[in-house]
C-alpha cells in the first residue's frame, strides 16, 4: 500500500492571513468558485450512480485550488486546455453549470449538444479549448494555441494542463522543445495528484521533481502547493508575467490530490482510507480558505449563504439537464466534415 501522501500541502501549514496574496474579496470569490466545483462534482457523481451520466466520468474533487488559483491570473483572450478531468476547468473559466451538466448527461442543452459527454466539450467564448480523452494529446494542442498568440504578437498566454501520468509522454517533450525554441507563451501545468489510473507516481516516473522536466530545454519550473489557492495564484502570476514578457514557456508542478478514484469505475484500492482522510483533514483547499476567511472577519452566516447559493446553482443545473431533451438524430450530421463528391 502507498504510504501517506507527501504533497506540499501535507508538509506546510497555511500561511498567516497577513501574508496572503489575496484581498478578502478575492479569497471569498476563490472560496465560492472552489465550492461550486466541489458541489457540482458531488452532484455529477450522484447522477452517474443513477445512470443519468454514461461513459467515463473523472471527478475533480480535491484539486479545486489549482484551476481556481490559476484562473485568477488570466486576462481576456487567454486560453485554457486540459485533459479528461475537466469539469472544474470549465466552471472556473465561467462556463455555465447548466450547460456543463447537460453535456454530461448527453442532452441537447449541453455545450457540445450532448455529443461530447464528460471528456469533450468546448467554449471558444470562454477561451476553453476542451477536455481531451487521449492522454497527453492536449499538450501539443496547447502549444499550438500558444503559437497562435506568438504569431499574432499579442499578450495572451495558454494554460496547458496535464497530469503526472501524462508527463512522460513523447508529445509532451516535443512540445517543450518547440515552445522553448520559439519562446511560446505557454504555461505547462502538471496536476500531480500522486496517482495515474491506479499507479503511484513513484512507481511510474524516474523523475522525483516533475517541475524540472523542462530543464533540458531551459524551461523554468517550480513545485507549488496545489492544495493552497493563494500559493497557486502567486505561482501563476510569476508564470504569466514570464510569458507575457516574451521569455518563453513556464512549467508548474501542482502538488495536489484527488479524493475519489481515477474515474467513477475505480474503487481506488491502491491507497488506504487513512491516506485520503489525512489529506481531507490536513490539506483540504476549501476548508483552508474557509478558516482564513473566518480569521479575516467573515461570519458563519456569510459562508452559509455562499454554500446555499452554490447548492441552488448545482441543483438547477441537474434539473435543467434532466429536463433538456436528448439530441435529435439530425445532430449526427452536424459539426462534422463532409466532403461532397465531385
Amino acid at each position: 500500500m502507498a504510504q501517506a501522501a507527501e504533497t506540499a500541502g501535507a508538509k506546510r501549514r497555511p500561511r498567516a492571513a497577513k501574508e496572503a496574496p489575496m484581498t478578502r474579496e478575492q479569497l471569498q470569490q476563490a472560496y465560492r468558485d472552489m465550492l461550486l466545483i466541489r458541489r457540482f462534482e458531488e452532484k455529477a457523481g450522484q447522477l452517474y450512480g443513477m445512470g443519468l451520466i454514461g461513459g467515463f466520468c473523472h471527478l475533480y474533487i480535491g484539486q479545486e485550488a489549482v484551476v481556481v488559483g490559476m484562473q485568477m491570473c488570466l486576462e481576456p483572450g487567454d486560453q485554457v486546455i486540459t485533459s479528461y478531468r475537466d469539469h472544474g476547468h470549465m466552471l472556473a473559466t465561467g462556463m455555465e453549470a447548466r450547460g456543463v451538466m447537460a453535456e454530461l448527461t448527453g442532452r441537447i442543452g449541453g455545450y457540445s449538444k450532448g455529443k461530447g459527454g464528460s471528456m469533450h466539450m468546448f467554449s471558444r467564448e470562454k477561451g476553453f479549448f476542451g477536455g481531451h480523452g487521449i492522454v497527453g494529446a492536449q499538450v501539443s494542442l496547447g502549444t499550438g494555441l500558444a503559437f497562435s498568440n506568438w504569431y499574432r504578437e499579442n499578450r495572451n498566454v495558454c494554460l496547458t494542463y496535464f497530469g503526472e501520468g501524462a508527463s512522460n509522454q513523447g508529445q509532451v517533450y516535443e512540445s517543450f522543445n518547440l515552445a522553448a525554441l520559439m519562446k511560446l507563451p505557454c504555461i505547462y501545468i502538471i496536476e500531480n495528484n500522486k496517482y495515474g489510473m491506479g499507479t503511484s507516481v513513484e512507481r511510474a516516473s524516474a523523475s522525483r521533481d516533475l517541475s524540472k522536466n523542462g530543464s533540458p530545454w531551459g524551461i523554468p519550473g517550480e513545485q507549488v502547493n496545489g492544495m493552497d489557492v493563494m500559493a497557486v495564484k502567486e505561482a501563476g502570476e510569476r508564470a504569466t508575467a514570464h510569458c507575457r514578457e516574451g521569455k518563453g514557456p513556464y512549467l508548474l508542478e501542482m502538488k495536489t490530490y484527488r479524493y475519489r478514484g481515477h474515474s467513477m469505475s475505480d474503487p481506488a484500492k491502491y491507497r488506504t482510507r487513512e491516506e485520503v482522510q489525512k489529506m481531507r483533514e490536513q490539506s483540504d483547499p476549501i476548508e483552508t480558505a474557509r478558516k482564513l476567511l473566518l480569521e479575516q472577519g467573515a461570519s458563519e452566516a456569510e459562508l452559509k449563504k455562499i454554500d446555499d447559493e452554490v447548492k441552488a446553482i448545482v441543483q438547477d443545473s441537474a434539473d435543467f439537464a434532466q429536463e433538456s431533451p436528448e439530441p435529435p438524430e439530425s445532430e449526427l450530421w452536424t459539426d462534422v466534415l463532409i466532403e461532397e463528391a465531385r
